[in-house]
């Protein structure tokens, strides 16, 4: 590693005092950050454009870890480096956006952070001694997952996974940290705190506002600047978003620099289009040169690409910049001033630590860049924010739980045609047995059926019974999976059963694909969501959902650690009641509980639990579930049993899970039946004799 006074920084500063900038003293004098900002006072910074674009370019799959490629295809992330400086960017980001153990979480790399921090920012080092030029090393840095999926676990663990990362850049040697795409504020000062108590190294913090020119969490450009400016950034800025207009407009909103807090935006280029299977952006780099003069006017000192950017981005940027006279002494824009935008003057926020500001978006007349972007009004916050909306009523299944009463459901598949009569007639046979409610599956096994929500629809219809549906994100994104649940609460559809899904059946369908925009953790947000009002972009609805949440437990699975870990996430992120997989023992009822102890204290769990029984009706049966069925788990005793039963197989079954309910009944709130290829007699039949033993033993 080169000695400090050596570094890109102390050459840049060096360049500074040849030109004749301004000198205070000896180099050793300066921290990182003062030459810093005297580098952007010379002339304003050129940032690299997009990693990942190029990356699926080059035959990367889309659903890649694409920060783990530091250390499987580090050649190919060179390159890309060099063709970037080659373009003419001033500093090229590490490869490391995703690098923290959320994200690399979900391809089970999280162990690797630190080692792939550290050698993005080697690779990235590399390249520049490799090209000859004097360009900087910045560290990248992205929130720990999307929004929508994950919800924001305790500050400490937050600030022990940035720090993390931030230790791994140091360790390769960055220049300066570039925070960016950040849409929670408090996300973001807890990740700049983390720096800032690591080194001294410049670091700029960039947020995304989606089209109502908010973050995530509500807070606008105004409160957001000034909770940063306060806390110490050496640039607010704006990155990814709809493209350059909207961007730029936020970035307005942001008010002008100052002496210590420069102005980034690095936007999107424009909107994606999916033609043939590859995503193509709107915005080229002939356009992107056009815009570089009025971001320049609107005070900022630092610009680069995000997603859809390219080196020919890079480079058409590049000259735009060079053919702008001499910046130094350019007079910025002026702050925006209250009240003379379109929309009026900005709601203010008591929800950011350090916020005073309520500054309206500047006039047209000061802005003509910010007056081309589109206006979108923003629209108040009800719900969770102090609405007055009338309540929801719990759904059917809620009040019965609250009231203490032992709840009796049984499963049905929809139907594999356009033919619903059948499966209604199932369900009136299962009501007239005494079931409580009926839990809907969604496609189980990954075959395709008649959807959940229309059978639901029918059976409410029809018999007014109460339907719990299962909802997976396998076969919806984000949008359809909020207009889905709206629709639903709308049609008196409540009692959601939050699952990932099982994987398409290639064999059946090759072209089929999942989605998988969230999981079950982050579909569990998304409902708790609209239960607090508010869409996923934290847009009223309106008034408050009132959805039944239910999550699933495998407590026979492999991995228990992860498992248990799992669970306790979805019930932070809001889950009301969970649903066991199937159980065929009170040892593996005992050994559930036991857990649940352990994980949750001696009261065990928080929330009601329903536990899964599938009676099993031929030894054939047991043991086709025990061996090929993932989340089955069937003890050799009660498979044993099942092949002494021989012919009176189904009557075993029945009597088994008669049994394991019973020693079970003080432990959980209620059981649902899973009636094996359509056998809606025999869970009948079980529905029956459990309301019978407890109408003659008194209970409910």
């Amino acid at each position: 590693m080169p000695a400090a006074d050596t570094s890109t920084l102390a050459s840049l500063f060096a360049a500074t005092r040849a030109s004749g900038g301004t000198s205070a003293g000896a180099p050793g004098d300066l921290t990182e950050r003062e030459r810093f900002r005297m580098r952007l006072r010379r002339r304003p910074m050129l940032v690299d454009g997009a990693m990942g674009t190029l990356l699926y370019s080059r035959g990367v799959p889309q659903r890649a870890c694409l920060d783990e490629l530091v250390l499987t295809r580090p050649e190919l992330i060179s390159t890309i480096h060099r063709e970037y400086i080659e373009a003419g960017a001033d500093a090229i980001e590490t490869n490391t956006f995703g690098a923290n153990r959320f994200r690399l979480g979900d391809y089970g790399l999280e162990r690797l952070a630190g080692r792939l921090n550290r050698r993005g920012a080697q690779l990235a080092r590399e390249a520049r001694e490799t090209s000859g030029k004097e360009v900087l090393i910045a560290g990248s840095i992205g929130p720990l997952g999307p929004s929508g999926r994950i919800p924001l676990p305790h500050p400490g663990i937050v600030r022990a996974a940035f720090r993390e990362q931030i230790e791994g850049l140091l360790e390769g040697g960055v220049d300066l940290f570039m925070f960016e795409t950040f849409d929670r504020l408090e996300t973001l000062m807890l990740a700049f705190e983390e720096a800032r108590r690591a080194c001294d190294l410049p670091a700029l913090a960039q947020m995304t506002f989606g089209d109502d020119l908010a973050l995530y969490d509500g807070i606008t450009p105004e409160a957001a600047a000034a909770a940063l400016t306060t806390a110490g950034v050496d640039a607010v800025g704006v990155n990814c978003g709809a493209g350059p207009l909207v961007c730029l407009e936020a970035l307005v909103r942001t008010g002008p620099p100052t002496g210590t807090v420069a102005r980034s935006i690095v936007p999107n280029a424009g909107l994606p289009r999916r033609v043939d299977g590859q995503f193509v952006y709107s915005a080229g780099p002939e356009y992107f040169a056009e815009m570089v003069p009025h971001m320049i006017a609107a005070g900022v000192t630092i610009v680069g690409g995000c997603c859809g950017t390219t080196p020919e981005h890079t480079k058409a940027m590049r000259a735009a910049i060079d053919a702008m006279p001499d910046q130094r002494g350019v007079k910025t824009a002026g702050a925006p001033k209250p009240g003379h935008g379109d929309d009026g003057p900005a709601a203010p926020t008591d929800a950011t630590p350090g916020s005073g500001a309520t500054a309206g978006s500047g006039s047209d007349a000061e802005d003509p860049a910010a007056a081309a972007a589109p206006r979108t009004p923003r629209v108040e916050i009800s719900g969770a924010n102090g609405a007055t909306a009338p309540a929801t009523p719990p759904s059917g299944l809620a009040r019965k739980l609250a009231a203490g009463e032992f709840l009796v459901g049984v499963e049905i598949d929809p139907p594999r045609s356009i033919r619903i009569e059948r499966t209604i007639e199932a369900a009136g046979l299962l009501k007239d047995a005494g079931a409580d409610f009926v839990n809907i599956s969604d496609s189980a096994t990954g075959r395709v059926r008649m959807g959940a929500m229309a059978v639901a629809f029918g059976i409410r219809a029809q018999l007014d019974l109460e339907c719990l549906v299962h909802l997976t994100t396998r076969d919806r994104n984000l949008m359809a999976l909020e207009s889905e649940l709206l629709g639903a609460h709308a049609l008196g559809v409540r009692n959601i059963l939050a699952l990932t899904g099982d994987p398409p059946r290639v064999a059946d369908r090759p072209a089929t694909t999942a989605v998988w925009d969230v999981d079950a953790i982050g579909l569990i947000g998304i409902i708790g969501r609209l239960n607090n009002g508010q869409d996923g972009a934290g847009m009223s609805i309106g008034q408050a959902a009132g959805f039944t949440i239910a999550c699933a437990l495998d407590s026979t699975a492999p991995d228990q650690d992860k498992e248990w870990s799992r669970l306790e996430r979805k019930l932070a992120a809001g889950a009301h009641v969970i649903m066991t997989q199937p159980l065929y023992s009170q040892g593996q009822v005992e050994a559930m509980l036991d857990r649940a102890r352990r994980t949750f204290g001696q009261g065990g769990f928080p929330v009601p639990v329903l536990l899964g029984v599938l009676p099993l009706h031929s030894a054939r049966h047991a043991d086709f579930l025990h061996n090929e069925v993932p989340g089955i788990t069937i003890p050799d005793e009660q498979r044993a049993a099942m092949h002494a039963a021989g012919e009176r197989g189904g009557e075993a079954g029945l009597e088994m899970a008669m049994n394991l309910l019973a020693a079970s009944e003080g432990h959980v709130k209620g059981t649902y039946i899973m009636p094996s290829f359509g056998r809606y007699e025999l869970a009948a039949e079980l529905v029956r004799r459990v309301r019978a033993r407890r109408t003659a033993a008194g209970m409910n």
